[in-house]
């Protein structure tokens, strides 16, 4: 198959966006705790896959590629605003696979999420909220994949830390 071929087509664009905007909608949320805000993220980031998608080299990697895209929008909005925003509606319900987490655990989970560097909650969402592999974040992140588990590693154990000793300052 020669480069000409590899390229991806309108149309195929516009499929592969439709394929995944919920996910894409999912990680903008998760920075950002605002239905709009996610929306204009994912907006965003698709205008400018839009841009560029032309220029891709690899189609087979489009998810990898638009998870980066959306991230890095997720990530400038944030420092566009300086803040952080919090969820204030509780009617408010994040689109998410269906699982047998408890509702107060997703919570709490969301919770420590805030307390994160919004650098470092790309590294949690794509592990614990998309089952992503270490390789596959490696992708996404564009760095090497120990680096990625160490970091992963890390952010752990802060939360870690975060999350007993708010148990400890509850008891």
């Amino acid at each position: 198959m020669n480069q000409e071929n590899k390229k991806l087509t309108e149309q195929q664009f516009s499929e592969q966006i439709e394929a995944c905007k919920e996910k894409l909608y999912r990680f903008a949320y998760c920075y950002v705790k605002n239905e709009q805000e996610a929306l204009e993220i994912v907006s965003e980031a698709t205008y400018k896959a839009y841009l560029s998608f032309g220029k891709m080299k690899n189609p087979e990697y489009f998810e990898t590629w638009i998870s980066r895209i959306v991230i890095n929008c997720a990530l400038d909005h944030m420092r566009k605003n300086k803040k952080y925003t919090y969820i204030e509606d509780s009617a408010v319900e994040l689109p998410a696979k269906e699982d047998p987490v408890l509702l107060e655990e997703k919570w709490d989970l969301y919770q420590a999420l805030d307390r994160l560097q919004p650098e470092d909650k790309a590294f949690i969402i794509l592990k614990y909220f998309e089952d992503q592999r270490f390789k596959d974040m490696a992708d996404v992140l564009s760095m090497p994949e120990n680096t990625v588990k160490t970091k992963v590693y890390r952010i752990l154990a802060k939360l870690k830390k975060h999350l007993i000793k708010e148990e400890v300052d509850i008891t």
